[in-house]
């Protein structure tokens, strides 16, 4: 299967992927700033960058099935630019704060909350506006070319972002973010033509709920999936959130190196784009939560104390797995879930996902503190690999096929 190029002729997904990667490109920023910018406050530790951190994830998680049923109600272009600019104006206002040099750890608190909504609102439109922009056999390269977009810019973010906040610190990173937060959501304006499904809808929000609900919970495969990345999003925010950043700051000389690292994971993302596009297995779920399995060696790698190029080239093998599990998983959302209710499956499978990352989040500052960073590592990667073994004990996530791969019926007639 080649990369359909011919689709970046059309309008809307153009638009739509330029949106897409500015978006990302402000997501790249904001981890490496927001980190650096925390641990180097005065009095800035472990513990204040888990409070900051978790700020941002609980309004995120409370917020992500309200965004799901608007953005299954209204426009979904409307939600995506109303999630933008409020991110925009978070990253703005955290700026703001550290350059001032000692601000209140509520303040930031509250500016992180802000970030983490604008992302519930945004997240379950994205997933729900692509089967409006493409069609259904297009689904799997907009996918791949929408994530070779986001996953360049990411580099590119990652770079600029380590860069700027060694030269001049954290702050001005996220006018960067902002900036380009605020650019996805003017991009993302012009969109036109996306669905009103207000006609659809049950007429109140719990009832929505419902009703997405159903259509989530019927599918093992969905909540199966999503009851693994709820183990493996809270131990991934524990290492990418605090504990990466740490041991980086005290052992491997600062932000630079652990941009390295997560340089390396965008990277793997870009090369997994090309996997993508040229595979289409019979079973994906079952081969994506395979590819799950390598976020395990990066993080051992690097509790163990292996040499940062080491832990840099795991990190490509990771991204690039993680990649290949991101286009098969949101394709097979997209084929196999009706489009009146995808962005509340969506929300759902967010919402679960993400539901324990606050806990990682809060576990983390207070492991280092009582095993020491190291250990805390070893130990998260060793579990990552239990919640991939436990999901492929389901038989739905190992034997559900794609839809061109499933058998053609037989008609019989009365003449036979």
């Amino acid at each position: 299967m080649q990369a359909d190029w011919s689709l970046m002729r059309d309008r809307q997904f153009a638009r739509l992927f330029c949106a897409r990667t500015a978006s990302m490109g402000g997501s790249a920023f904001a981890p490496i700033a927001l980190s650096f910018g925390v641990l180097h406050l005065p009095g800035g530790d472990a513990e204040t960058l888990s409070y900051v951190l978790t700020a941002e994830s609980v309004p995120m998680i409370a917020f992500l099935l309200f965004g799901g049923v608007i953005a299954d109600r209204f426009p979904r272009q409307r939600v995506m630019m109303v999630g933008e600019f409020c991110s925009a104006i978070a990253f703005g206002s955290l700026a703001f704060l550290l350059m001032t040099g000692d601000p209140p750890l509520w303040l930031l608190c509250v500016a992180a909350a802000f970030s983490g909504i604008g992302i519930a609102i945004m997240s379950p439109a994205l997933t729900g506006i692509i089967p409006e922009v493409l069609k259904p056999h297009q689904l799997q390269s907009g996918n791949a070319l929408l994530a070779l977009g986001a996953n360049t810019a990411r580099i590119a973010g990652l770079v600029f972002a380590g860069g700027i906040v060694a030269l001049v610190g954290g702050a001005w990173a996220l006018v960067g973010a902002s900036l380009l937060f605020a650019t996805s959501g003017v991009v993302v304006s012009g969109l036109r033509g996306t669905a009103d499904r207000r006609g659809s809808s049950s007429g109140s929000t719990l009832g929505d709920l419902k009703q997405g609900w159903r259509e989530f919970s019927s599918r093992q495969w969905i909540w199966v999936v999503v009851l693994q990345f709820s183990f493996l999003v809270m131990l991934f925010q524990a290492c990418f959130g605090v504990l990466g950043p740490v041991l980086s700051d005290t052992e491997l000389g600062g932000a630079g190196p652990w941009a390295w690292v997560l340089t390396g994971d965008a990277i793997g993302m870009v090369l997994g784009v090309f996997i993508a596009l040229r595979v289409r297995p019979k079973r994906p779920i079952f081969v994506g939560v395979l590819m799950t399995a390598l976020a395990t060696p990066p993080f051992l790698a690097l509790g163990l104390g292996a040499p940062l190029w080491i832990v840099v080239v795991l990190a490509v093998v990771m991204g690039a797995a993680f990649d290949l599990f991101g286009v098969l998983w949101n394709t097979s959302l997209q084929r196999l879930v009706p489009a009146e209710a995808l962005s509340r499956v969506a929300a759902y499978d967010a919402f679960g996902s993400l539901m324990f990352g606050p806990l990682g989040l809060l576990l983390a500052g207070h492991a280092v503190v009582w095993w020491g960073a190291r250990e805390s590592m070893i130990g998260a990667s060793l579990l990552m690999l239990l919640a991939v073994g436990a999901a492929l004990l389901s038989p739905e996530v190992r034997r559900l096929r794609a839809p061109e791969y499933e058998p053609v019926p037989v008609m019989v007639t009365a003449a036979d």
